[in-house]
């Protein structure tokens, strides 16, 4: 059987960016996140996948953390 794939994307400011990716993974139903800078073009990609926990995801929130501070707007693309 073959399965769409789904994709939402949400324009946010920098001071949302670490409190959505919290509630995307807390989800748990989404399969890869990417977050894209003012003018679409892609600045962090990266997979999520079952049983991923806190630590492993600790260099995507340094990341994320550090976009936060230099962007002032951005979008994030969830595919499920």
């Amino acid at each position: 059987m073959c399965e769409k794939q789904k994709t939402e994307e949400f324009k946010i400011n920098s001071e949302e960016l670490i409190a959505k990716l919290k509630a995307i993974i807390k989800e748990g139903n989404a399969k890869k996140v990417t977050i894209k800078g003012k003018d679409d073009n892609e600045i962090l990609s990266f997979p999520l996948t079952v049983g991923v926990v806190g630590i492993a995801l600790a260099p995507v929130f340094a990341a994320a953390a550090t976009i936060a501070a230099l962007a002032t707007e951005c979008s994030i693309v969830i595919e499920r």
